[in-house]
C-alpha cells in the first residue's frame, strides 16, 4: 500500500455542520479550532476586539467561520464555509452549511462530499422541523455517519432527562430514514463542555467527546472498494523522442482496487486488456485505492479519452442514456423545465440531456411525494428521468457517490443548476 495512500485516507475526514438558525454551529466549530489550538494569537485577538465593538462578552468565537460581512452583521451563516484544521491525528475540512430553509441547496454542497454529518439542536427547544430536514438530507446524500450534538446544555442546567427526552425523539424519527450509524453528545459549544475536553457537569454520559469521535471514527470503509471504476481524465502524451510510445490515462479512483497485472475492461469499446503500470504522485506503485490520482497505462495499443472508464470485465456499471435521479435544484431565476435541455456533467464525461419526465416533487420535512406539483424551483428536491445524448456509465448513488453523482448546467449561462443523486 503506498504512503500516499494511507495519508490521505486514513488522515483526512470531512464533516459538515447543519441545524437551525442560532443552534451554534459557528460557535461550535470555532471551539473546536480554539480548544485544538488551530487559530493564532492575532486572530483571537481581532475576536476579542470585534467582540468588544459589538458590545457582547468574552469572546464570540462565531465570528471565526462566519466570514461573510453580511454574515457578521446579521450573525447568520449565508453561504458554505470551508474551514481546515488538523489534529495529531487527523487532518479535518469543515462545511458549516446554513440552517435556513431557503439555502438547502447549499447544505446539498456542503454535505455531498463528507464523511460525517453533525446535527445540532438547541436543548431547550429539542428535536424541531429544520432538525428533521437536515436528518433527511443526510439521509438522502448517503453520509456514513452522523453526530447528533445536543447544544446549550448549559442553558438546561446540564438536565440528563432534556438530553435523553431529546434523544428519544430523534430515534423515533430516523427510524424512517436510510441513517445507520448515529451517536449522540451533550455540548456546550459556548463553554466548551464535551467538545474537545470531557466534561465534569455531565456525570451521567460515558461516550466520547466529539473531537475524540471525529478522531476516531472509522472512515476507511465509507469508500467503495469493490467495483472497479476509474473515469479517465486526461491522457498524457508526451510527444517525444524518448518516450514516443508512451501513452497514460490519468485520473482519479473513484471505485474499487486497481492492480499492476489486472485484467480490466474499457468503456465504451469492451475491449478488454492488463494495466501494465500505475503511476501515483511518488513514482510506480503496485496498487491504487479511492481516492487517489493516479497514472495508468495498459499493455494493448488502444484508444481512451476523456470521459472513458476503466472497470472490470465482469462487473460493469449501468450503461444507458435513460437515468432516474433525485435532483436538488439551484437556480433562483427558472424553474426546472419539463422537456428541458440542460448540459450535463457525469464523472469526466460531458453529455446534453433533456428533462423526459418530472416523476414527483418531494416534501424535504415529510418525505411526502407531491405527486400533482411538479413545479421544480430553487432548494426543491424531485424524481425525475433523464434522457442523455450519449451512454453514461453510472451507478446508483447508494453504491457510489461519485459515479452515482451527476450535474446539470444551463447552456445559456453556463450556470450550475441542479445536483442529482442516481437512483
Amino acid at each position: 500500500m503506498s504512503e500516499v495512500y494511507k495519508y490521505e485516507e486514513s488522515e483526512l475526514l470531512r464533516f459538515t455542520t447543519a441545524g437551525s438558525v442560532d443552534d451554534g454551529k459557528s460557535t461550535l466549530i470555532g471551539r473546536m479550532l480554539y480548544d485544538s489550538k488551530s487559530i493564532f494569537q492575532d486572530q483571537y485577538d481581532q475576536l476579542k476586539e470585534t467582540t468588544e465593538r459589538r458590545g457582547e462578552e468574552g469572546v464570540n468565537l462565531a465570528l471565526l467561520t462566519d466570514g461573510l460581512r453580511a454574515e457578521r452583521e446579521q450573525g447568520i451563516t449565508i453561504d458554505v464555509a470551508y474551514r481546515y484544521f488538523s489534529t495529531p491525528k487527523r487532518k479535518f475540512i469543515i462545511a458549516d452549511t446554513p440552517g435556513h430553509i431557503q439555502y438547502t441547496r447549499n447544505m446539498v454542497t456542503g454535505a455531498s462530499t463528507a464523511n460525517v454529518a453533525l446535527i445540532l439542536i438547541d436543548a431547550r427547544h429539542g428535536v424541531v422541523e429544520q432538525t428533521r430536514r437536515h436528518a433527511i438530507i443526510a439521509s438522502l446524500l448517503q453520509i456514513p455517519h452522523v453526530v447528533v450534538c445536543i447544544n446549550k446544555m448549559d442553558l438546561v442546567d446540564f438536565d440528563q432527562d432534556a438530553y435523553n427526552k431529546i434523544q428519544d425523539d430523534f430515534e423515533k424519527f430516523a427510524a424512517k430514514l436510510d441513517v445507520s450509524d448515529i451517536h449522540f453528545v451533550p455540548i456546550s459549544a459556548l463553554l466548551g463542555d464535551n467538545v474537545v475536553n470531557r466534561s465534569e457537569k455531565t456525570p451521567w454520559y460515558d461516550g466520547p467527546t466529539l473531537m475524540y469521535f471525529l478522531e476516531n471514527v472509522h472512515i476507511a470503509s465509507d469508500h467503495n472498494f469493490i467495483d472497479v471504476r476509474f473515469p479517465v481524465q486526461f491522457v498524457i502524451r508526451p510527444n517525444t523522442d524518448e518516450h514516443h510510445d508512451y501513452r497514460g490515462y490519468a485520473g482519479r479512483v473513484a471505485g474499487g482496487v486497481l492492480k499492476k497485472g489486472d485484467e480490466v475492461m474499457l468503456l465504451p469499446t469492451g475491449f478488454v486488456t492488463k494495466i501494465s503500470k500505475i503511476m501515483g504522485p511518488a513514482g510506480e506503485q503496485t496498487e491504487a485505492h479511492p481516492p487517489e490520482s493516479v497514472t495508468i497505462l495498459i499493455e494493448d495499443n488502444m484508444d481512451l479519452s476523456r470521459g472513458d472508464m476503466i472497470v472490470r470485465e465482469h462487473n460493469k456499471p449501468e450503461i444507458s442514456q435513460d437515468i432516474e435521479v433525485m435532483l436538488c435544484w439551484f437556480d433562483n431565476n427558472k424553474s426546472l423545465q419539463a422537456n428541458g435541455k440542460y448540459a450535463i456533467k457525469h464523472t469526466t464525461q460531458d453529455a446534453r440531456c433533456v428533462v423526459k419526465e418530472i416523476r414527483y416533487k418531494l416534501d424535504i420535512n415529510t418525505l411526502h411525494r407531491e405527486l400533482d406539483d411538479t413545479e421544480i424551483r430553487m432548494n426543491d428536491m424531485a424524481r425525475v428521468v433523464l434522457r442523455t445524448t450519449k451512454p453514461l456509465f453510472t451507478d446508483s448513488y447508494r453504491n457510489n457517490r461519485i459515479t452515482g453523482s451527476i450535474i446539470l448546467i444551463d447552456e445559456g449561462s453556463n450556470n450550475t443548476v441542479g445536483a442529482g443523486m442516481i437512483i
